[in-house]
């Protein structure tokens, strides 16, 4: 039933050919839309006016309309970009084009579909190829091509359950003692926090060592040693020469979350009750100051010294730079003195 409503503003009721309902609304220009849904517009464009109304009462859900009519969301879009509300004439078949009236439609029998379908969400990683070899043993044979335009055709409908991607795991995990370093933690005197961390090192193509480096915050004191490889017993090994070579206590420790800082490492700090603080993951800049500690190693010791090849000579080596480092190369930061003065006249202030 068609009311008069001011001019050319009708109010429509009733339901328009294809299923499209608008009871209630009121249609700019209604007498053309009336006079153009009639038998004026092909069956497929009544069709897909259907779809068009399907969308917007069920809040422009875009994908719960393919699944209603069974399309897939490609052909929807290019439909909605096309729509024209006061043209609908925008819904009809291109004249031009080419593709034919009547298109070859699947021949893959239900069963062999719903079994494809529960294979594949069964076996979600398998491609078409390991599928079919599966479908071959059970006595059905389809061509992996087949099998990918099944699963499609599947996917187009949004009824095949796709497995979802786990990510990778990450963030903080919980250890049995190290902890995040708390907010508004106090570093002011040396040995407050010392930062721990490895370095690669390559003293010939094909020999590769991991040396250890523990960085004093404040006074920049470091301590080196260097091992055949990185693990939870060197870095154990490295903690007991930490303690023993920084000349003051050391009060904490704040390290990555490599592997060799977990295990014997983390059980060695608790047994001294030695208070160890881990970074998040992927923030170097968190480890600043060994960080840079490392730099200087590598362009003034790895860069400059013979180093040798034996482990043994490597260590005597690298324990005469880090004498040279400690006491003799002033340092910018500590208004060029070395880190051992630093050391020697902070402890006298405070007495």
């Amino acid at each position: 039933m068609i009311r008069r409503k001011q001019g050319f503003r009708l109010h429509v009721k009733g339901r328009y050919p294809g299923g499209m309902n608008i009871s209630g609304h009121v249609v700019p220009g209604g007498k053309t839309l009336v006079r153009q849904v009639g038998p004026t517009l092909s069956r497929e464009a009544r069709h897909r006016l259907a779809w068009m109304d399907f969308y917007a009462r069920h809040g422009h859900n875009a994908r719960l309309t393919c699944r209603r009519f069974g399309i897939s969301p490609d052909t929807f879009y290019r439909w909605r970009r096309r729509y024209q509300p006061r043209h609908l004439e925008s819904l009809e078949d291109d004249r031009h084009t080419r593709r034919p009236h009547r298109v070859r439609q699947p021949q893959t029998p239900p069963d062999v579909v719903d079994r494809l379908r529960a294979l594949r969400e069964q076996y979600p990683r398998w491609g078409k190829e390991k599928l079919a070899v599966v479908l071959r043993r059970e006595g059905l044979t389809l061509s992996p091509s087949t099998i990918g335009r099944i699963v499609n055709r599947l996917q187009a409908r949004g009824v095949l359950r796709e497995a979802r991607r786990r990510r990778r795991r990450s963030g903080w995990r919980p250890r049995p003692h190290a902890q995040r370093l708390p907010k508004g933690y106090g570093i002011q005197a040396p040995g407050d926090l010392v930062q721990v961390d490895t370095l690669d090192v390559e003293v010939l193509p094909g020999i590769r060592r991991k040396q250890f480096t523990a960085r004093d915050m404040v006074s920049r004191y470091d301590v080196l040693e260097v091992y055949w490889a990185a693990t939870a017993k060197t870095a154990t090994a490295f903690l007991q020469v930490v303690l023993a070579r920084m000349p003051f206590p050391v009060r904490a420790l704040q390290i990555d979350g490599g592997s060799e800082f977990r295990g014997a490492f983390e059980a060695a700090c608790a047994a001294r009750q030695l208070p160890v603080f881990v970074v998040p993951p992927r923030s170097p800049k968190l480890q600043s100051h060994v960080e840079r500690a490392q730099r200087t190693h590598r362009e003034e010791f790895y860069q400059v010294w013979d180093v040798d090849p034996e482990l043994t000579e490597h260590r005597a080596q690298l324990q005469a730079w880090a004498h040279i480092y400690n006491t003799i190369r002033p340092h910018k930061h500590l208004n060029y003195l070395t880190p051992l003065e630093f050391c020697e006249q902070y402890a006298q202030e405070r007495r």
